[in-house]
């Protein structure tokens, strides 16, 4: 397999701001403060970045596949607004009850990934603001990277994240320090 340096990166949480009732329209997706920018910063160091996300508002029919486009729209145009590329986003549709195997925690997304970008996943950074994201990268090889922002901080206080999990205040601070570990 040839390699690419890839980043998988969940969505709400993590680049925008996450909501218990769900993000279901575009105006209530609102790009975290620095993510946009850690993206373009992840870009100009030659990384493709794709978004790993669980979406099941569809399955229970809070939003549908248009708004769902929609609201990616305005997280692609935030994200060309700031230099930044998104250069792909795979969501899982279905609600747990479901048991597909492309719901995190699981690692079909992740496998599809790896698929897509004929990657091997070992090593490739994933990060999430619950333990389902990091369980999923784990699984499929990933290294885990954890941000208190959305569920962050009730993750990190209820423990059992995967071995060798890295801890970061927020996307920026995460890609700040994947910048400097490869520059030693």
């Amino acid at each position: 397999m040839a390699q690419t340096k890839l980043i998988i990166l969940d969505r709400d949480g993590v680049i925008n701001r996450d909501s218990p009732e769900f993000i279901k329209s575009p105006d209530e997706w609102i790009a975290i403060e620095g993510s946009m920018e850690a993206i373009a910063q992840l870009n100009q160091a030659g990384y493709t970045v794709v978004v790993a996300t669980n979406q099941s508002g569809i399955s229970r029919k809070l939003f549908d596949m248009e708004t769902l486009n929609a609201i990616h729209h305005k997280m692609h145009t935030a994200a060309q607004h700031a230099g930044a590329s998104i250069d792909a986003v795979f969501f899982c549709p279905h609600a747990a009850d479901f048991n597909c195997d492309c719901r995190k925690p699981k690692p079909g997304m992740m496998r599809a990934i790896a698929e897509r970008y004929n990657v091997d996943l070992k090593g490739v950074p994933v990060v999430g603001d619950s333990l389902r994201d990091l369980q999923a990268g784990f699984i499929a090889g990933c290294a885990p990277h954890l941000v208190l922002t959305g569920k962050g901080e009730a993750t990190m206080a209820a423990g059992g994240l995967p071995p060798g999990s890295l801890v970061h205040l927020n996307l920026a601070t995460m890609v700040e320090h994947l910048l400097q570990v490869e520059t030693v």
